[in-house]
């Protein structure tokens, strides 16, 4: 059920809540017109400018973009292969959702030194993007931190820290500042949705200035985080935001409203303007920021003609996998759209089981033989059970998550060993991270499209034993309830 009134205990800097749902054509009644700005135009004004490098916190930020490289290593030997593509862009999978926040600080500090090698023996300049959840889930402000300490120890100080958490195509927008999301009843201020109570990141503001001053435990307070409206990007244009960007010092946060690509697209013509006349930005933002700064238009979803012509169909297997760790309610409707589409065998690793260790390694390799054998016959559905564990505290949950989380990659990997998949959907954002790194192998890879309208992402292996291997990145929160079985569907068309 929506919550509609304030948090009882509000968090420094706190704002009423504003109501919900709302129909979205209420919600944006009365609103300026978009300016017209094209993708054409951001690339032409990107070219042969820095780099965006995205540092990714989970796989789930490739699923507005096509043909970008993406990495989920960062030796200083494939950054430079990735900085060397002809993408203005690339990401580096840091997968720092799924960790303390002791260590997702050491893992950005350590991406951020790497690429400073990569680039200096490139020759060449790159922004920083740290992408997280369009529903404010992450390592915020720890992550934004970390990355300008590092850009200030190599001699770049950051003037501002760009807030853009809007993912359009999945209906989260942002508008006066709140940000919200849509639903089945309508748009809800996200800190009314489910994923606001989350066991770790959980939050009580939709607000950004107040979701600023709330993560931030009052250092920020609200009013002094610069808010960049809808008239100012749409009347003002990118001159007028560029002029706002340049007024940041001392990295002062600026959240960004939202609701079309266009928005966004004068967003990135202004950055672009900023720092071309010396404002030094780090960014923190949804999927829709990617491709409106990497100069991308939409492109409708991947057809089952043009996933032939990736990899070798005639070296994989007849039948396809899907692992799923997420445990959000969408999910698990999906899972039984899943079901109601037929043609799969289901395999369930219980979590009870799996923290018992003395039970686990058992568990584990009963499922995995089972699984294989299946999958020679039938499509293959490995995942957990849907009863979510927590602990007693956010670290400790995190704890739990990471086991789980790694019995499931220890049988998919054991599964894919002794029968190679057709294809492979990943459902969940650590799930999708650490199968790919851990189950199959992945270090390059090419994002080359989504399967639903600007969602859903799909992934061709470069290297690796999985080369050309299809791999699906689902987010746990993203599609409505038959979004997994129509993805299966034209996989099974390939």
């Amino acid at each position: 059920m929506s919550r509609t009134t304030p948090p009882a205990h509000p968090a420094p800097g706190a704002r009423h809540e504003p109501p919900g749902p709302v129909a979205v054509d209420d919600l944006l009644a009365g609103l300026p017109a978009p300016r017209q700005v094209s993708a054409d135009q951001v690339a032409s004004a990107t070219a042969g400018g820095p780099c965006l490098v995205v540092l990714d916190d989970d796989p789930t930020g490739t699923q507005t973009v096509a043909d970008i490289p993406v990495l989920t290593t960062w030796r200083v030997d494939d950054l430079r292969w990735a900085l060397r593509q002809p993408a203005n862009a690339f990401f580096v999978l840091t997968n720092t959702r799924s960790l303390s926040s002791v260590d997702a600080a050491a893992r950005n500090r350590e991406v951020a030194g790497a690429l400073a090698e990569a680039a200096a023996a490139e020759g060449v300049s790159y922004v920083l993007a740290s992408r997280s959840d369009s529903t404010l889930r992450g390592h915020y402000p720890l992550e934004t931190d970390v990355l300008a300490e590092e850009e200030a120890r190599h001699g770049r100080p950051v003037d501002g820290v760009v807030i853009s958490p809007a993912y359009l195509q999945a209906g989260r927008l942002t508008v006066g500042s709140v940000h919200w999301m849509r639903t089945p009843a309508g748009m809800i201020p996200v800190a009314s949705s489910e994923f606001a109570e989350d066991a770790t990141f959980g939050y009580r503001n939709s607000d950004l200035r107040a979701w600023v001053a709330e993560k931030t435990a009052g250092r920020v307070p609200a009013a002094q985080v610069l808010a960049i409206t809808l008239a100012d990007l749409r009347t003002g244009g990118p001159e007028h935001v560029a002029e706002l960007l340049g007024t940041l010092r001392g990295g002062r946060p600026a959240v960004v409203d939202a609701v079309d690509d266009t928005d966004l697209r004068v967003l990135a013509l202004a950055l672009v303007r900023a720092e071309a006349a010396g404002t030094r930005l780090v960014y923190r933002v949804g999927p829709s920021f990617v491709r409106a700064r990497s100069g991308q238009a939409e492109q409708p979803p991947l057809t089952p003609e043009r996933l032939r012509g990736i990899g070798d169909p005639e070296r994989a297997g007849r039948h396809g996998l899907v692992a799923v760790g997420s445990h959000v309610g969408l999910t698990t409707r999906q899972l039984a759209g899943l079901r109601e589409l037929g043609g799969i065998a289901e395999f369930e690793l219980d979590v009870p089981t799996l923290l018992d260790p003395a039970a686990r390694a058992g568990h584990i390799a009963e499922l995995a033989r089972a699984a294989a054998a299946a999958m020679a016959d039938t499509d293959v559905v490995l995942r957990t059970s849907r009863t979510l564990v927590t602990g007693d505290d956010p670290d400790a949950s995190l704890s739990i998550a990471r086991a789980v989380s790694s019995a499931l990659v220890a049988a998919v990997a054991a599964t894919v060993r002794d029968t190679r998949p057709a294809w492979v959907v990943a459902k969940g954002g650590i799930t999708s991270s650490d199968i790919a790194t851990d189950s199959l192998g992945i270090r390059r890879a090419i994002a080359r499209g989504t399967l639903l309208p600007g969602i859903v992402s799909l992934w061709e292996p470069v290297a690796g034993p999985f080369t050309g291997t299809p791999y699906v990145v689902f987010a746990g929160n993203v599609g409505d309830d038959d979004s997994l079985a129509r993805v299966v569907t034209t996989l099974r068309s390939r």
